[in-house]
C-alpha cells in the first residue's frame, strides 16, 4: 500500500492499474457475445445500404437514412443496384462498352416506365470515336395538381461526338461512352417517387438501353423530350460548351432518307388524285404574291377600286389529296433552260400573266426579268415573251383565240368578209412547235354571236358554209389542231397541256348586254347551283382520246364555276368612258379573273403536274440503272 501511495500522481488522477480493473468485465462471456452481435448488425446494415438503389448518385451510402424518398421499382431497373457504388468512386469518367441489343420500337413514355430509350431525328457522320453521352436535366414548370414523372435525358455531346450532319437510319454507331455530368436541382412531393432514366441516342441500328442513376428533378417537371423543350423555350441544362452544337443539330431538317420518303408519299398521293374534283377552302396564307405591275389593267381589281379582298384568300382542295403550294424558287429550277409557251385566247393570257408574276416574285434579281420587246401592255399584239435571264428560260404567249386560222374572203359583190378556216392552224404555229412546254386553250370566242350563229362564217378549203352548227365547227377545228400536234410536236421533248373552259358568271345579260357580277363576294357553296358541263368540252375530250400524242387535260371548268366572286366585274379599269360613267354597272367583265386570284390555282396544278413528270423521269432513270 505504501508503494502504491508513493507513485500516486499529483492532483488525484486515476492510476493505470485502476483502468485494468475497470475493463476487466470485458473478459466475461456475455460481454464478448454482445460485442460480436453489435459488429455483425453493423456490417449487415452497411451491406443493406450498399445494395439498395440510392436516389442521389452523389451520396450513395447514407442518403437513405435521412430521406423519406422512395424509388419505384420495375423489372428493368434491377441492373442499377451497383451503379451508386460505381458512380461514387468514379462519378464522371467511368466508361464501358454497351452490348448490342435487338432493335426496339421507340418506347412510349408513361408513368410506369422507369427506363426508356428513344431516337432523335438528328443526323451524324460515321466516326471511329465512341459517342459521348452526357446527362442533362430538363427544368420546366408544371401544375402541382398534376404531378408527372421527370426524366434524365442522356444526349449526344458535341465535344467528343462527330458533327451531326448526314446520318441515316442505317448508319453505324460505335458503342457510346457514358459520362455523368450531374447538376442537382430541387425535388418535392409525389413527383420525386416517379423519377425515371431516359437515354436518347441518335439513330443507331440497334437501340441501346443504358441504366443510369436516377436524378432529382423539380416536382413540377412534366415528361417531355428535348426537342419539345426547345420548341417551348424551356431551359435545358447541359455541361458548359456542349449545348450549342446539340441545339443546332435539332434545328436541322430531317435526314435525306426522311425527306425522300415524304416526297415519295406526296408523289404517290398526287398520282392517284383527281385534281379537279374538290372544293374551295379559305386560307389566309394566300395569295401567292402581292401587287404585280406586270398585270394588265383589266386584271388589277384592287388598284381599280374593288373594296373587298377575300376572293384572294381561297385555296383549291381536291378530295383525294392536297395540292403542294406553288414554290416559285422550285418552279424556276424546274424551268431552267426551257421554253414555256401559252397559246390561246385572253383567258390563257390571264394564266400567263399570273405565272409571270409568281415567278418574277421569286427571282433573285427582278431586274433580269423583262419582256423581250420592252412592252408593258399585253393587248393588241400577237406575241409576247418574258425572259428570265438568270435562269435562261422564257414564258411566252401567242394570241390564237380559236387555235385555227382567221381568214378573209371576197364575195361575189367584191366585198371582203371574215371567215374561220376550220382546216388550218394559225401561221405562228411553227414558232412554238419546238417549245418544251405548251399550254393550249380555246372556248370563249366560240360563244360570240358570229360563231354561235354559224352563217357564212366557217370555211374549209375554198368552201364557205352557208350555215354550220357551232358544235360541229368546234369539233372540226379541234380535230385540225390535234392532227397538227401529232404531226409536228415531238412528245419525247415537249409536254403538251390543254386547259379547259373557264366559267363565266354574267347575271341579267351577257358580256355585251349588261350582264353583271359586281355583287358577288363569295364562291358558290352548294354544288346544285353549278351549271352543266359544256358540250364543247365533251367534244374536246373525245378528240384528245384519239390522239397519238399524250395531252394533259387541265379540266378547270367545274372548279371555276364555283368562283362567281373572282371576276373584275365593274373594276376592270380606272378611266371610264362617258357612257361607262353614266352606267358603270352595264359594262362589266364576268369572264376574266382578278389577279392575284383564280388563275394562280391553275398554275399550282401545272406545278403539281411538272413535279409528277420529274418524279416519273427520275424513277425511270433509276430503273434503267
Amino acid at each position: 500500500m505504501a508503494d502504491s501511495a508513493k507513485y500516486l500522481p499529483v492532483g488525484g488522477a486515476i492510476p493505470p492499474s485502476d483502468f485494468k480493473t475497470f475493463f476487466s468485465f470485458l473478459k466475461t462471456r456475455t460481454t464478448v457475445a454482445l460485442g460480436y452481435g453489435f459488429m455483425l448488425a453493423f456490417v449487415a446494415f452497411t451491406v443493406f445500404l450498399a445494395l439498395s438503389p440510392s436516389p442521389n448518385a452523389s451520396s450513395p451510402w447514407f442518403t437513405n437514412i435521412f430521406t423519406s424518398t422512395s424509388t419505384s421499382s420495375s423489372p428493368t431497373s434491377s441492373n442499377s443496384h451497383f451503379s451508386p457504388l460505381f458512380s461514387f468512386f468514379s462519378p464522371s469518367t467511368t466508361s464501358f462498352p454497351l452490348p448490342p441489343s435487338p432493335s426496339i420500337p421507340q418506347t412510349n413514355l408513361t408513368s410506369r416506365s422507369a427506363n426508356s430509350t428513344s431516337q432523335l431525328p438528328s443526323t451524324m457522320e460515321d466516326s471511329s470515336e465512341p459517342v459521348s453521352l452526357v446527362n442533362q436535366t430538363l427544368s420546366s414548370g408544371n401544375s402541382s395538381k398534376d404531378p408527372l414523372p421527370s426524366f434524365n435525358h442522356t444526349v449526344i455531346s458535341s465535344s467528343t461526338a462527330p458533327k451531326l450532319s448526314n446520318l441515316t437510319a442505317d448508319s453505324p454507331v460505335k458503342p457510346p461512352v457514358v459520362q455523368s455530368h450531374e447538376q442537382t436541382s430541387g425535388e418535392s412531393g409525389v413527383a420525386a417517387s416517379l423519377k425515371a432514366n431516359r437515354t436518347t441516342i441518335a439513330a443507331p441500328p440497334p437501340e441501346i438501353l443504358v441504366a443510369l442513376p436516377p436524378r432529382k428533378a423539380p416536382a413540377d417537371t412534366p415528361p417531355q423530350n428535348i426537342s419539345s423543350a426547345l420548341k417551348s423555350n424551356s431551359p435545358v441544362n447541359t455541361s458548359p460548351g456542349k449545348s450549342s452544337d446539340y441545339r443546332s443539330s435539332l434545328a436541322k431538317k430531317p435526314s435525306n432518307g426522311t425527306s425522300t420518303r415524304q416526297k415519295d408519299d406526296l408523289m404517290e398521293s398526287l398520282m392517284n388524285c383527281d385534281f379537279f374534283d374538290g372544293e374551295w377552302v379559305k386560307d389566309d396564307s394566300y395569295p401567292l404574291y402581292g401587287f404585280c405591275d406586270l398585270v394588265d389593267e383589266q386584271f388589277k381589281c384592287i388598284r381599280n377600286g374593288r373594296p373587298d379582298k377575300d376572293y384572294q384568300k381561297y385555296k383549291w382542295k381536291p378530295k383525294g389529296c392536297t395540292l403542294p403550294r406553288l414554290d416559285g424558287h422550285r418552279m424556276l429550277d424546274l424551268l431552267r433552260g426551257k421554253r414555256l409557251v401559252f397559246v390561246g385566247d385572253s383567258l390563257n393570257r390571264n394564266m400567263w400573266e399570273s405565272l409571270v408574276c409568281i415567278l418574277r416574285n421569286s427571282a433573285k434579281d427582278k431586274r433580269k426579268v423583262y419582256e423581250a420587246n420592252g412592252r408593258v401592255h399585253f393587248r393588241g399584239e400577237a406575241f409576247y415573251s418574258f425572259i428570265f435571264e438568270d435562269y435562261k428560260f422564257s414564258i411566252e404567249f401567242f394570241v390564237s383565240p380559236f387555235l385555227v386560222r382567221e381568214w378573209e374572203v371576197t364575195d361575189k359583190k367584191g366585198t371582203k368578209k371574215e371567215t374561220l378556216r376550220l382546216d388550218l392552224v394559225t401561221r405562228a404555229s411553227d414558232q412554238y412547235k419546238d417549245a418544251d412546254i405548251i399550254i393550249f386553250n380555246t372556248g370563249h370566242w366560240w360563244t360570240h354571236e358570229k360563231t354561235s350563229r354559224g352563217k357564212d362564217y366557217y370555211q374549209e378549203g375554198s368552201h364557205v358554209y352557208e350555215e354550220l352548227d357551232v358544235l360541229e365547227a368546234f369539233r372540226r377545228a379541234i380535230t385540225t389542231w390535234s392532227r397538227w400536234v401529232d404531226a409536228n410536236i415531238n412528245p419525247s421533248k415537249s409536254l403538251v397541256f390543254f386547259r379547259g373552259y373557264s366559267a363565266s358568271h354574267f347575271s341579267g345579260g351577257q358580256w355585251n348586254s349588261g350582264g353583271q357580277c359586281d355583287n358577288e363576294t363569295e364562291p358558290i357553296k352548294n354544288e346544285k347551283y353549278l351549271r352543266e358541263y359544256p358540250p364543247k368540252m365533251m367534244v374536246l375530250e373525245k378528240v384528245l382520246k384519239h390522239m397519238k400524242t399524250h395531252v394533259t387535260y387541265l379540266n378547270i371548268t367545274r372548279m371555276t364555276d364555283f368562283r362567281k366572286d373572282g371576276h373584275p366585274s365593274m373594276y376592270r379599269k380606272q378611266k371610264l368612258s362617258p357612257a361607262e360613267r353614266r352606267s358603270p354597272h352595264m359594262f362589266q367583265d364576268c369572264s376574266h379573273w382578278c389577279l392575284p386570284g383564280v388563275p394562280d390555282t391553275w398554275n399550282e396544278i401545272l406545278y403539281a403536274e411538272l413535279l409528277l413528270r420529274q418524279h416519273r423521269n427520275q424513277h425511270q432513270q433509276q430503273n434503267r440503272q
